[in-house]
């Protein structure tokens, strides 16, 4: 079988700044166990960088979330530490300047993975909108999130995001 592990957005300002809650880091220990399982059996794992310029706050997405984060070579903007410790040189970041973003789904099209699991930050933002684009990109593959990898500043919409994504035909696993 050929795997593919997405972390995305286990940033440094989703966590503990700009746009930090509390239990962000919480999963911090599940998406580590994640990145060393897929390695040791030889699966792919690339990762997911929100990114902004200084004009964040003239875009659309600074319109409708006006809070500066994730600026390009800022501390905010890093993976979390341990998290960047665990992933290797040559795990493939995907820098995204809006959400979602094609980028992802244009590198996911061409491939041959049987399923794909995402982990990471925030669930009712980034990775249900990864988990669509990656869905959309492989329809035959098998989708998978793991509720006890991601989170959200919002329970409510965590739990409402892991649903929808259930409905959209992907796993949803350890809730």
């Amino acid at each position: 079988m050929n795997k593919l592990l997405i972390v995305v957005d286990f940033q440094n300002d989703f966590i503990d700044g700009a746009l930090g809650f509390d239990g962000a880091i919480d999963i911090k220990d599940a998406i580590m166990e994640k990145i060393k399982h897929f390695k040791t059996n030889n699966y792919d794992v690339v990762y997911t960088l929100d990114t902004h310029e200084d004009n964040y706050l003239e875009t659309e997405e600074g319109d409708n979330l006006p809070v500066i984060h994730c600026v390009k070579g800022t501390h905010g903007h890093q993976v979390q530490k341990d998290v960047k410790d665990v992933l290797d040189d040559d795990d493939l970041a995907f820098v995204k300047y809006s959400f979602p973003a094609l980028e992802l789904g244009n590198y996911l099209k061409d491939k041959d993975y049987d399923e794909i699991e995402l982990c990471g930050l925030v669930s009712n933002i980034c990775v249900i909108s990864n988990a669509v684009i990656a869905k959309s990109a492989l329809p035959d593959a098998h989708i998978v999130v793991d509720a006890q990898a991601t989170a959200s500043f919002d329970e409510r919409l965590h739990e409402q995001s892991l649903n929808v994504m259930e409905g959209l035909h992907i796993e949803v696993k350890n809730r």
